[in-house]
């Protein structure tokens, strides 16, 4: 006979004051927990203590795994996230940084933020969970959703050409840009490690099935058209033929498509030559002259 888990308060508590597991509530099947899964598997190929490594979650699907991280963290607004993100680089550059995003907080609401910040070339990693969708909400078009699709939000079909955020980045000077596949956890992995590990913006595009809202792009449809780069052996510092492969619209190209070496954001600031922002007392600052003006 099994024993049953007693009933639980909004806290998750029994009557005994007993604190349960509790679990994210993806539907049955999401990407999320295959990204869930190498996001812990890719930090933990990261040489650097944990106290080191911080994640900033979006809101969406993929920010429920908030709270299931043993990670430092900060759950932002929608489509905000990547903001917040540089700010802690800048504060403490010793710090990792890793932003958990959703394809509509990151390409939609967040979009001039992701444009501008790798223009920087700020040392933020951005895993984006790219499902097509915004699914949290139940599969209303997302900027990746294709041309013609019907959605509860396009009942005839969407208008709008799809975001390519492979090519936005490879434009935009991004130092890292990747797309990898959620069904293939190792691979993923290893890819979190690089580029967490890289100097500058790196950004992984995942290509996340979502089974119960868009359930078209299955894993099996996925499988069926993606092309891995290191079959086409494609070199990351080709740039131009990187571009090529990100803008093929009969099949999805997954691996590494570009990689450089070049000074971040943090790297060319003169206040930060010499110690972090957050190791400088301000014990001995005196702000009343500039409160004086309000006066």
């Amino acid at each position: 006979m099994t024993e049953q888990t007693p009933p639980l308060d909004k806290y998750g508590r029994s009557a005994a004051g007993l604190t349960y597991p509790k679990h994210p509530t993806w539907c049955p099947g999401c990407g999320n927990y295959a990204i869930w899964g190498a996001i812990k598997a890719g930090l933990a190929g990261v040489n650097c203590p944990k106290e080191k490594i911080v994640i900033v979650y979006d809101v969406g699907c993929s920010g429920n795994m908030a709270d299931f991280n043993s990670y430092y963290g900060l759950h932002t607004l929608h489509g905000r996230a990547l903001p917040p993100a540089a700010a802690i680089k800048l504060a403490n550059h010793e710090l990792k940084v890793l932003v958990v995003i959703g394809d509509g907080g990151c390409y939609g609401e967040g979009g001039t933020h992701f444009i501008n910040l790798m223009r920087g070339n700020h040392d933020i990693t951005i895993l984006a969970h790219n499902n097509h969708r915004y699914s949290l909400t139940t599969g209303q078009m997302s900027p990746t959703t294709d041309k013609g699709v019907k959605t509860k939000s396009t009942p005839e079909g969407v208008i709008e050409e799809p975001f390519n955020p492979v090519a936005i980045a490879l434009t935009n000077h991004a130092s890292m840009v990747a797309r990898e596949f959620a069904g293939d956890i190792p691979k993923l992995a290893a890819r979190i490690t690089e580029g967490i590990n890289h100097t500058g913006f790196s950004f992984i595009d995942v290509l996340q099935p979502c089974p119960v809202f868009n359930p078209n792009q299955s894993y099996e449809w996925y499988r069926a058209n993606m092309i891995k780069l290191d079959d086409e052996r494609h070199l990351a510092p080709d740039k131009t033929k990187a571009w090529e492969y990100a803008m093929r619209t009969d099949k999805l190209y997954i691996g590494l498509f570009f990689k450089e070496g070049k000074p971040a954001y943090h790297q060319q600031v003169s206040e930060l030559k010499e110690n972090t922002l957050v190791s400088r007392s301000i014990a001995n600052i005196d702000i009343s002259p500039f409160l004086s003006e309000f006066e």
